[in-house]
């Protein structure tokens, strides 16, 4: 190539071009600084003790329970304790309200023996005495395949075989899932079996329903060892069980998000949220699922409170309620401010546990990708959240901030002891690593900061069918018109 001019040049002309960029997007000294200075906050401040108040002092917090809003109204104290006084609880509604019972179940035949069970969440009770027949397995939940059945399946406690039926992933399927109750009643099944996937009979919590509706059918869950014994014993012959379930439900009630913000000093109405979901499942603690988000909310919170100094635009803090039953406060929240949805710059959400952290999805959008690269170079890769990613999930609160087109940024970590913990019994204080758990809330408040002093929004919103574009290469564009979260 040593005799074409040409290309010299070019090599030139593009390296220059590269280097103006990298110098246009550095984050300025100042502003690195006081990120930097934060993020050191954060690791010798107080969140740990914090988190264990919140887990060991209210439990598992599942949504409109007593737990949850005493919760609530301690995370709204806490934030006044900061100095900051635009602290609101901002209530949505419920279809349903729902407290965990007991619950009992044993096999009758072909040999008894006790069984490992629990209520599935927002079932309703059994009758008094329980339920009791034949199991029956079923690997299609669709209508019309339990119709076609229906001689089979009236009078039958119906067991899921889930391993078939989310062969293709859950979200193909869940739509089918969650009218399997409805429909299985109709064709005259007494109760349905949810077999779970944790060894040693554990159980994990859970509902087959989104949006907190009661279900159609009594419902438990049954322990993995449990449900491979039945399903041995049905290939020699019929086996019957009976549970009892006793729930305390309700109609529609009410639950409150927690949200906080700090004014900025120069563009006071353009505002970023950094949010995490405060209520849990009732097994646990919910430490890690979502204590650990909770607190770094309220832990960054504090260290920005700290600084003396304003934001250039505001920065709201947010505590959501539903999460667990499809998100269903963040999505509240977007729809009751819509009219100033457009304000909101970015969105940061935390929700994957203290797991050891990579850096941020930034759920599918290149545009910002490459405007947070230079802030994962120059800032976030020195305290281990460098990397980006672009996986597109809608498993938590970002995602209705995602749907309305705002830049949305979702804490990137390992997973690995979330998925072990989070909906268990196990789910407690003494299993988040305080190191892992302060570099994520580091990360977050680095970040927040960098993207509330930039003159310029971290990138711009995107409109309906970029949006659609984005969530149809995961088929989550059916799943979120069934439940009734996105408008094609």
């Amino acid at each position: 190539m040593k005799s074409c001019p040409s290309y010299g040049f070019l090599l030139v002309l593009l390296t220059l071009a590269a280097s103006a960029q990298v110098s246009a997007a550095q984050v300025s000294p100042e502003v690195k600084d006081t990120a930097d200075r934060l993020a050191g906050s954060v690791y010798t401040g107080p969140s740990m003790t914090t988190l264990r108040e919140l887990s060991d002092g209210f439990g598992g917090r599942l949504s409109g329970s007593p737990a949850y809003n005493r919760a609530a109204e301690w995370a709204a104290a806490r934030f006044r304790s900061y100095g900051i006084q635009n602290v609101r609880l901002e209530p949505f509604t419920m279809p349903s309200g729902w407290q965990r019972g007991t619950a009992h179940g044993e096999m009758l035949a072909p040999t008894a023996r006790p069984l490992h069970v629990e209520s599935l969440g927002w079932a309703p009770s059994t009758p008094a005495g329980g339920v009791k027949g034949e199991v029956i397995l079923i690997d299609d939940v669709s209508a019309d395949s339990i119709k076609s059945k229906a001689d089979k399946l009236k009078g039958k406690i119906v067991i899921l075989d889930t391993e078939k039926i989310f062969a293709e992933g859950w979200v193909k399927v869940l739509a089918a899932v969650m009218a399997a109750p409805r429909n299985l009643k109709d064709v005259g099944a007494v109760a349905m079996i949810f077999p779970d996937s944790a060894k040693n009979n554990v159980i994990n919590a859970t509902s087959l329903d989104w949006g907190g509706s009661m279900s159609a059918l009594p419902g438990a869950e049954l322990g993995m060892e449990d449900s491979a014994l039945i399903r041995r014993l049905m290939d020699e012959g019929s086996v019957s069980i009976q549970f009892e379930l006793s729930n305390k439900t309700s109609g529609q009630m009410q639950v409150n998000d927690v949200v906080a913000e700090i004014r900025g000093r120069e563009l006071p109405d353009e505002w970023i949220l950094i949010g995490a979901h405060l209520d849990s499942w009732d097994f646990g603690t919910g430490a890690e699922d979502n204590g650990t988000g909770s607190a770094s909310v309220l832990e960054v919170a504090r260290a920005v409170a700290a600084l003396g100094k304003a934001p250039r635009r505001s920065i709201r803090f947010a505590l959501w309620g539903g999460e667990e039953e499809g998100l269903l406060g963040s999505y509240a929240y977007v729809q009751a401010h819509l009219n100033e949805i457009g304000k909101c710059v970015a969105v940061l959400n935390t929700d994957n546990g203290s797991g050891h952290p990579k850096g941020w999805k930034v759920e599918g959008r290149k545009d910002l990708k490459e405007a947070m690269q230079p802030i994962s170079d120059s800032l976030l890769k020195d305290i281990g959240g460098g990397g980006l990613s672009m996986e597109v999930t809608y498993d938590t609160d970002h995602g209705p901030f995602m749907l309305q087109g705002v830049p949305a940024l979702d804490l990137w970590v390992d997973m690995k002891p979330y998925v072990e913990l989070h909906h268990k019994s196990s789910d407690t204080y003494d299993k988040v690593d305080p190191v892992d758990f302060k570099a994520g809330s580091a990360i977050v408040v680095a970040t927040a900061w960098v993207i509330a002093e930039d003159p310029k929004p971290i990138a711009g919103h995107i409109d309906h069918a970029a949006v659609a574009e984005i969530i149809k290469k995961d088929g989550l564009d059916q799943l979120l018109k069934e439940v009734g979260q996105w408008k094609p």
